[in-house]
């Protein structure tokens, strides 16, 4: 047998790669900064439309559900049409709607256009990790990963202040309008220098599987966001948790049997990607807890204003900025395993530490503890997207991508219900010992417990990363 015959054709590594990379990232950087800009603006949003909190809520809640739920469906629709079809017309109904959004004459318009906005950028967020890995070659693909990982970081850190900025300077509007000239340049780019994949095999597409794999999830994230509002045992709770399981139950017996599913089930079977999808299910969960309650502990124990304590935040995501590009270069000549299980150990001890924060702390004693956990996250993440995405076949890159972007958006959601609900529990309790003038011990004592929780959990991730090997798919 010949060599030839043996071993599959290896692509031959692309020279514009590094472009691609830049393309992808302009595109790239809407989608974080969108999901984070608009938090700013709804007290204005609310005054403007006069409607009340509940009601303006869901400019955000829309976008993140609509986001969360699709994004698997995006994976299967890139390894079918190809990934710079799906992230082009994803950057086009994202600005589209961008603009739409910028001159919505009521709260409802507003509303249902954020939801058009989050199937755009699902579709370039879900894209983005596959183009890269399929024009790097192993030995970068580390490196690429987490250079593209600094624009969550910069999108996460930039958009709260950039949000403040704009709504000062030119009104709500400019939020969604400042999309507008970001995604033209990004289509243009992406369009000129994104290779066209070819030669696709005709391929049916899921139907069933993606609409059961949505209302599943879209069950699974509205519980998961307003659960503790509305009680964890109220009807309204109970129902979207069974229609969860009996969607969950319905959709994995479903991909099981059909031809060409929508979740290859298989990609399972490989421990790399499963340990890896685990350890950033528990990575993001415990990066919620804190994102989450942190502020509340900032404002209402510590007294700082919104934009002190919007400062103090950007901690964690600078110090990700400056590791993730570098982390993932080391993880391209060591290996993945060990950078993974270091990060998510530091990420575990920073929240073990930010448990013994005091009422008195000072804020340089906030602030190592966030650059402790930026280090640990920064160390974390490109390792395990490599190993992730290189865990993958070819003909599945769009699938990983997408699992591993819905693993993202569900760790978000568990992660605020997670901490939001042992908190309260915790709180609860020491109140009913307490009384009224326990009110700061109580909150004191909810954050401790959360903060444990979260540090449990990222320990997880930590042991899920040492539990697996370095061998990928391929």
């Amino acid at each position: 047998m010949s060599q030839n015959s043996a071993t599959p054709a290896i692509p031959a590594v692309n020279p514009r790669r590094w472009l691609i990379l830049i393309s992808v990232m302009a595109a790239g950087i809407m989608g974080p900064i969108d999901g984070s800009v608009v938090n700013v603006a709804l007290p204005t949003i609310s005054r403007v439309f006069n409607v009340d909190l509940n009601t303006v809520g869901w400019v955000a809640m829309a976008y993140l559900l609509v986001l969360g739920s699709l994004i698997l469906t995006y994976g299967r629709l890139g390894d079918m049409y190809g990934f710079r079809r799906v992230l082009l017309m994803g950057i086009a109904i994202f600005t589209i709607a961008s603009g739409i959004c910028a001159l919505a004459p009521n709260i409802w318009v507003l509303i249902a256009f954020r939801a058009i906005q989050a199937i755009g950028a699902g579709m370039f967020m879900a894209m983005g990790p596959a183009i890269i890995t399929s024009v790097f070659p192993p030995y970068e693909r580390g490196r690429a990963l987490g250079t593209n990982g600094m624009i969550v970081a910069v999108g996460l850190a930039l958009g709260p202040t950039l949000g403040g900025f704009l709504v000062t300077a030119a009104g709500w509007e400019a939020i969604f309008t400042i999309n507008i000239p970001i995604g033209i340049i990004s289509y243009i780019l992406c369009r000129q220098v994104i290779p066209a994949t070819r030669d696709f095999k005709p391929q049916q597409f899921d139907l069933v599987g993606a609409a059961s794999g949505f209302f599943a999830l879209s069950a699974f994230l509205l519980a998961g966001s307003y659960g503790e509002e509305w009680g964890w045992t109220s009807p309204a709770t109970l129902i979207l948790g069974l229609v969860f399981l009996i969607g969950a139950w319905f959709f994995i017996r479903w991909e099981k049997r059909v031809a060409e599913p929508m979740l290859d089930l298989t990609l399972f079977k490989n421990k790399v990607f499963t340990a890896a999808n685990f350890a950033a299910l528990m990575n993001f969960m415990s990066q919620y807890a804190m994102v989450f309650l942190l502020p509340f502990y900032l404002q209402q124990i510590l007294n700082y204003t919104a934009g002190h304590t919007g400062l103090i935040l950007t901690a964690s995501p600078l110090v990700v900025l400056l590791l993730a590009p570098v982390s993932g270069a080391l993880s391209d000549r060591l290996g993945t395993r060990w950078l993974a299980f270091t990060g998510q150990a530091f990420v575990s001890l920073a929240l073990f530490l930010m448990a013994g924060l005091r009422v008195t702390s000072p804020p340089v004693d906030i602030i190592w503890r966030l650059c402790l956990f930026g280090l640990g996250t920064g160390i974390f993440q490109s390792p395990n997207n490599s190993a992730v995405m290189g865990s993958v076949p070819r003909h599945r890159l769009g699938i990983g991508s997408g699992v591993l972007a819905t693993v993202r958006n569900v760790g978000m959601v568990l992660g605020i219900a997670v901490s939001s609900g042992v908190f309260t529990w915790q709180r609860s309790a020491k109140l009913a010992v307490l009384g009224p003038e326990g009110t700061t011990v109580a909150f004191m004592t909810g954050l401790r417990a959360a903060f444990l929780v979260g540090a449990f959990l990222a320990a997880a991730g930590a042991l899920a990363s040492l539990v697996r090997n370095d061998n990928v798919a391929g």
